[in-house]
């Protein structure tokens, strides 16, 4: 999967759409359903799937409703499968047996193509996941959240911030070409800055949309050399842009627009 995933983004398909699914925000009517958090994401995902080269499924608001959450995300990986990439991010972070554990869970378990994991315990707690050579494991290197400054921009005694040497980190164990990294859309003048660090990385950039940063911004810089490899996820802005019965239309709409404007760029 993870070359279908890199022969999508040779096509030009860069859009991730993040199953953020939050049943406050969905539309009341499929709320009468059986299991509403599926059938909302059966909806998106057949709405999308023509443009989208991954889906992202953000464990928490599924494992926050217990095990009927965690059904409809079994269900949601299973309507996914074998068609398109499919990512957990659990952002999972631990060293040992659990690390493991963790590793096990994601990709034995649920049988996600890849997932997110954070290094601040370090090499020991992402080697465990980058044993499963077929799957793609990114590791969050510069996020997109205003708290990323306070340890992730921190400078080191060598004068190199927290995230790049979590990025040398990376570069050292990525031998078998399935690591990742997690970049933050809003840190757009980083980005500019260290785009030829990321070269030989699959790249995951969160920031799009509510959370501030804009894919005008963006896309050029990847725009001259088209071999990088990357994905920009949308979850807000796309998932909640319409909560009408035809909500689905809407949502059809706004990820083709997205994805005309990516393809201008490139």
């Amino acid at each position: 999967m993870i070359q279908q995933l890199r022969d999508a983004n040779k096509k030009g398909m860069h859009i991730c759409v993040g199953l953020d699914t939050d049943l406050t925000k969905i539309p009341s009517h499929i709320l009468r359903a059986d299991d509403p958090l599926f059938d909302f994401n059966r909806i998106i995902i057949d709405s999308t799937r023509d443009y989208a080269a991954a889906y992202k499924i953000n464990l928490a608001f599924y494992e926050s409703l217990g095990i009927r959450g965690i059904e409809s995300m079994l269900r949601t990986i299973e309507y996914l499968q074998n068609e398109v990439f499919v990512i957990g991010d659990g952002k999972r972070g631990d060293i040992g047996n659990s690390s493991d554990m963790y590793a096990k869970s994601m990709y034995e378990v649920y049988r996600f193509d890849s997932c997110t994991v954070a290094p601040y315990m370090g090499q020991d707690s992402i080697e465990p996941f980058l044993k499963y050579e077929e799957k793609l494991t990114y590791v969050l290197a510069l996020t997109s959240n205003p708290g990323s400054k306070d340890l992730q921009l921190k400078k080191t005694e060598q004068g190199t911030t927290v995230f790049e040497e979590t990025v040398e980190l990376c570069r050292n164990l990525n031998v078998k070409n399935n690591t990742g990294l997690v970049f933050g859309a809003t840190q757009k003048k980083m980005l500019e800055e260290k785009i030829s660090a990321f070269m030989n990385f699959d790249l995951l950039l969160p920031g799009v949309g509510a959370q501030g940063a804009r894919l005008e911004d963006i896309i050029p810089v990847f725009a001259a050399n088209n071999s990088f490899r990357y994905l920009i996820n949308f979850s807000r802005s796309l998932l909640y842009c319409d909560t009408s019965v035809r909500f689905h239309e809407a949502v059809r709409s706004e990820i083709k627009k997205t994805d005309d404007l990516i393809r201008q760029y490139l």
